[in-house]
């Protein structure tokens, strides 16, 4: 594929995002590489944004696609599958691109392999909620390594490749099946992930191409995502088994170390909140991974767990300080 070929589709999902698609669109029109297509897919929104995305398309090659709402994995597929490109780029509605972010993540995919390509990612600069710089190149700030280059690597942390700051091959984005619309939250990491496995190479270009917004009301922080957290740890430990013929642990020695602190701070928080429903899904997710994880992780989580159970003790041993903090991080060395 040339440059001159390189036919690129936009998908942005859109839910009440009424408050940032117009900044975000002009990111999309004012690319140095203007997209063929742009789709704003309206996930059933109650706000006036899909208004304001029609008002743009009186002046701007932009369609707006409406579902019912279903969360941004069911969005994105059902924008995809009314886009022909054989580049797909997705934004958030929140998210701003550099003029330059599709021309060059756009270029490797002109360039011969012996490996067919499957996404090329950049690094991004956080922004806020007003748009304020708060970091530059802030994937240099992760524990993920770039690019991808082994399934530990993948299984081990958060994988930080953004959709937005992604460009897929339609071919590899099909091969797989797209996004699993059981996930509000990791549907990121579950879909590249199985991207890498299916064989695809994939680029990283270490340059800011993006801002990434991140804000308290973002869906990075809600409880659809601790739900959905849940379910890629289930998809995770049932498709990853541990192995020990071929000395091969990832759910020991990777997924359960990678979730098994969310889950705890997930469990402070609900008893911060008193919400009775809430600390009990919590304590059932702890009884779930704690038994996955090294051995002495299992020993200290099976002393505590009778005690986390009632809610007057598990308040003495979890107060909403970080008393504990420091004793988990040395058992997870």
């Amino acid at each position: 594929m040339t440059m001159e070929a390189a036919s690129i589709a936009v998908i942005i999902p859109l839910y009440n995002g009424s408050a940032f698609i117009e900044q975000t669109l002009q990111s999309v029109f004012s690319q140095t590489l203007p997209a063929e297509e742009v789709i704003v897919v309206d996930d059933g929104s109650t706000d006036d944004g899909p208004q304001i995305v029609e008002r743009i398309a009186l002046t701007h090659p932009v369609r707006l696609l409406r579902k019912p709402n279903g969360g941004q994995s069911s969005a994105r597929n059902f924008g995809i599958a009314h886009a022909s490109a054989p580049l797909i780029a997705l934004l958030d509605q929140d998210d701003l691109w550099y003029r330059d972010h599709l021309e060059t993540l756009a270029r490797p995919f002109a360039e011969a392999r012996s490996v067919d390509l499957g996404w090329v990612y950049s690094n991004l600069d956080e922004i806020d909620r007003e748009g304020g710089l708060v970091c530059r190149d802030i994937l240099n700030q992760t524990p993920s390594t770039h690019p991808k280059l082994s399934l530990q690597n993948c299984l081990a942390a958060d994988m930080f490749i953004l959709p937005t700051a992604s460009l897929i091959s339609r071919v590899a984005f099909e091969r797989v099946g797209g996004f699993d619309e059981r996930l509000s939250g990791f549907e990121d990491d579950d879909f590249f992930l199985r991207l890498f496995r299916a064989g695809f190479d994939n680029i990283y270009i270490g340059k800011a191409l993006a801002q990434w917004r991140i804000f308290p009301e973002s869906a990075s922080f809600s409880q659809r995502m601790a739900v959905s957290r849940m379910i890629y740890l289930r998809k995770l430990v049932a498709q990853y088994p541990d192995d020990a013929r071929r000395g091969r642990f990832y759910v020991r020695d990777q997924i359960a170390p990678r979730f098994f602190p969310w889950l705890v701070r997930e469990f402070r928080l609900a008893l911060m909140r008193g919400n009775p429903e809430q600390i009990r899904t919590a304590w059932n997710d702890l009884s779930y991974v704690s038994p996955l994880c090294r051995r002495k992780i299992r020993i200290v989580m099976a002393l505590l767990l009778p005690v986390l159970r009632v809610d007057w003790l598990a308040k003495g041993v979890l107060p909403a300080g970080e008393v504990l903090r420091p004793f988990f991080r040395r058992i997870l060395r």
